[in-house]
């Protein structure tokens, strides 16, 4: 895995020092965002910036999505110029977004269509872990793909789990957002 041509999208709080820790890890990383700050700095280092999710895909075996929410994830792998438009057969696609499982499933149905790999990876950590390369990463899809990615989520994680079918990660993302606060109290 070391070398691979990793595509990622979305550089926010989270996504830009996962994409710096990937880097570090020695792969070589194709970015996209709609801010171009984040942009400059992974060029600095070495990224390769291109203009639209779809360029990430075309130039990547790998494409990882770190976005808000649901819609952002639809909008960026399914929408125009989307990761779905470039991905090649046989790629990986990583969905690392807190979404729903239900748009976990419906991006499953494409990348299946396409003959592209699919998990969903939800982290948990906040930007600190993220820097640190020390997140929580909880990953649903098939057991095969999660093996082959293990020394990928590894550049960004410390406890990486494997929690079943593709939209297993986002199943248990929630429910560890639902006991967490329970458990320590929190109102």
């Amino acid at each position: 895995m070391m070398g691979l041509k990793i595509g990622f999208v979305g550089l926010g709080t989270m996504g830009k020092p996962m994409s710096k820790n990937l880097i570090k890890a020695g792969h070589k990383l194709t970015v996209y965002d709609v801010v171009e700050a984040p942009l400059r700095e992974l060029e600095d280092l070495g990224a390769n910036v291109v203009h639209s999710s779809k360029e990430v895909a075309e130039k990547s075996d790998l494409v990882i999505t770190m976005l808000p929410d649901s819609p952002d994830v639809e909008k960026a792998a399914l929408g125009p110029s989307g990761v779905f438009e470039g991905i090649k057969n046989g790629s990986t696609y990583i969905d690392m977004s807190t979404i729903s499982p239900v748009t976990a499933r419906k991006l499953a149905e494409v990348a299946r269509a396409k003959s592209v790999r699919i998990l969903d990876a939800p982290v948990t950590g906040g930007e600190k872990r993220a820097i640190e390369a020390t997140l929580t990463i909880m990953v649903g899809g098939a057991k095969e793909d999660f093996d082959a990615c293990l020394p990928v989520f590894q550049a960004m994680g410390k406890n990486i789990v494997y929690c079943g079918g593709v939209g297993s990660g986002q199943v248990v993302k929630a429910c560890n957002q639902i006991l967490v606060p329970g458990v320590l109290g929190w109102r």
